[in-house]
């Protein structure tokens, strides 16, 4: 039988390193699609979402279990996300000419590959190479997203959690949860030519 990710994050808090392994190896690749969604940099989105396992070790005894534990650090996950996008902003605004141009080669001179560069949908390779571009446009629609959007889409898109969960990650109420979400997917319909 499995544990579940709240009892390896009370062994976590008890400084239990295979329990600590184990939400690792659960966690690692959603931990960096997401931060990846958000940041749009491929060094960026590994260097946050090992920062976000740190504090997890850190400050696994603060999980009180009064949510889910993959709300807990998804929490944390967004919020060294967008914690780096303020620190780095005015540092990338110089560099790129202000206007983003610089932006797309800093993802080519660092090796990072198409897989890096788009999160991993789920599509059947069955299904053709028709439905291969849609999600490929679709995703890269995504990308177009505020970063608020952004996080939005995947954490339900992706992640599959609730408005109320997501509202707890992002630290707003689920209201505004339901604006980003209605704002993205208007925005994406009409990059996508539905609507």
């Amino acid at each position: 039988m499995e544990i579940s990710d709240e009892a390896l994050c009370q062994r976590v808090a008890e400084r239990d390193e295979p329990a600590f392994d184990q939400l690792v190896e659960r966690y690692q690749g959603r931990a960096y699609r997401l931060a990846w969604s958000i940041l749009r940099d491929a060094e960026e989105a590994r260097d946050v979402s090992q920062e976000a396992f740190i504090r997890l070790f850190q400050s696994a005894g603060s999980f009180g279990g009064r949510s889910r534990f993959s709300t807990w650090f998804y929490r944390l996950l967004v919020n060294l996300c967008l914690d780096q996008r303020r620190k780095t902003r005015w540092w990338r605004q110089i560099f790129a000419g202000g206007d983003g141009a610089g932006a797309g080669r800093l993802g080519e001179e660092s090796g990072e590959s198409p897989l890096d560069r788009q999160p991993a949908p789920s599509i059947d390779p069955l299904d053709g190479m028709t439905k291969e571009r849609e999600a490929e446009r679709l995703w890269a629609a995504v990308g177009t997203l505020s970063p608020q959007q952004r996080a939005v889409v995947i954490l339900q898109g992706q992640e599959e959690l609730s408005t109320k969960e997501i509202a707890t990650i992002l630290k707003c109420s689920e209201a505004t949860v339901r604006v980003h979400l209605h704002r993205a997917l208007q925005t994406l319909r009409r990059t996508m030519g539905n609507g």
